[in-house]
């Protein structure tokens, strides 16, 4: 077994490092009079800009908060990871051929297998160059993996091309993590914050066998990752049981719903006063009423005069009415979610599911709230 290096991870959070500052620890419930519950501590909110990379954005939130909630502050970088991911994407093109085309989208699975090939930098040391134009960067790649297709240069020419666009365009990355005194590489400082297999995903299709994993069909599953599949309300119960036990919860669904409003901050299921049954969310799904769009990471929960229970999300669109978060009610997370993800100690049924094998739908852990 390789020896585990934990780094010390006690970086200060600094308000002063991100695009809106301010206090995110207070639920920015707006003039909606929604009574708070839960509301996780979080890093600043974050502008994703056009980089298409809102699932680097939310897992990123999520370890983050993960971490805050038990005692490390950290922020990390995604202008890092996103310049790892864009370097292996123009390698992609040039080893299949040009048939694979410098792509940014992915899935939040995606977020914690990067981390581990290429590790993390605290978001202090590599902020990354603003208004970055991730659109002209992609195009950019792809017309430099194609030169070096048809010329034949190999790909450690391309390697040597793309680092210095990278450095161009994003900036120069550091070589090392400095922290407390000691020097440590990326990957060293990104297993202390996220360790292979700490995380879960999950989804919940009748399609799929409950209690057993499962590929996810969506266009974004290019890897082929795994989720947990369990029943509408099983998912729900684990998505509250994480946030009342203080661990955030990454979220991957559809916001092209017209009850979605980035800009006030809501995402309310509109026209369905009762609740989502797994049937309906089955029926959006097959029908491409429900696809997957966008993530966000989930830090609370709220509920309306009128009873109704909303999810807090922490957006990476930058500020809103909200101040960059989402007020998500209960009807819409139950229709419109694909899928979330989690760490594995926030399960009930932690051992059932990190061993990625099919677990019997008695055995699944009623939560009972």
């Amino acid at each position: 077994m390789p020896k585990r290096i934990l780094v010390p991870v006690c970086l200060a959070l600094l308000t002063a490092c991100s695009q809106h500052g301010g206090d995110n620890s207070a639920a920015p419930t707006g003039d909606d009079s929604l009574t708070v519950e839960v509301m996780l501590r979080t890093t600043p909110v974050l502008d994703q800009g056009d980089s298409d990379m809102c699932w680097l954005y939310a897992m990123l939130a999520t370890i983050e908060t993960e971490h805050i909630m038990r005692g490390d502050s950290i922020h990390l970088s995604p202008a890092y990871v996103a310049r790892q991911f864009l370097a292996e994407q123009a390698r992609a093109q040039y080893a299949s051929g040009g048939k694979h085309r410098v792509n940014r989208r992915g899935m939040m699975t995606l977020t914690p297998r990067l981390l581990d090939l290429y590790g993390a930098m605290p978001y202090t040391s590599y902020r990354g160059y603003d208004n970055i134009s991730y659109d002209a960067l992609s195009a950019q790649l792809q017309r430099t993996a194609d030169r070096c297709l048809a010329q034949h240069t190999g790909i450690a020419r391309l390697d040597d091309d793309t680092q210095q666009i990278l450095e161009t365009t994003i900036g120069p990355a550091p070589l090392w993590v400095f922290m407390l005194g000691c020097q440590y590489t990326p990957r060293e400082f990104a297993h202390s914050v996220c360790r292979p297999g700490e995380y879960v995903a999950l989804t919940s299709f009748t399609h799929h066998p409950f209690g057993a994993p499962c590929v996810l069909e969506v266009p974004d599953n290019t890897a082929h990752d795994i989720f947990i599949n369990v029943p509408l309300d099983s998912m729900m119960h684990y998505v509250e049981h994480a946030l009342r036990s203080g661990h955030p919860v990454c979220w991957e669904g559809d916001i092209t719903d017209d009850g979605f409003d980035a800009e006030r901050g809501n995402a309310r299921l509109t026209g369905t006063p009762s609740k989502v049954t797994q049937q309906q969310r089955q029926h959006d799904f097959d029908e491409g009423a429900t696809t997957d769009d966008h993530n966000m990471a989930i830090v609370g929960i709220a509920r309306s005069k009128d009873g109704r229970k909303h999810f807090i999300c922490k957006n990476s669109w930058g500020d809103n009415a909200r101040r960059g978060f989402i007020m998500m009610d209960e009807n819409y997370a139950r229709l419109r979610t694909v899928a979330v993800m989690m760490a594995a100690e926030a399960l009930p049924a932690a051992d059932h599911f990190a061993a990625m094998q099919p677990t019997p739908l008695d055995d699944l852990p009623d939560i009972g709230y």
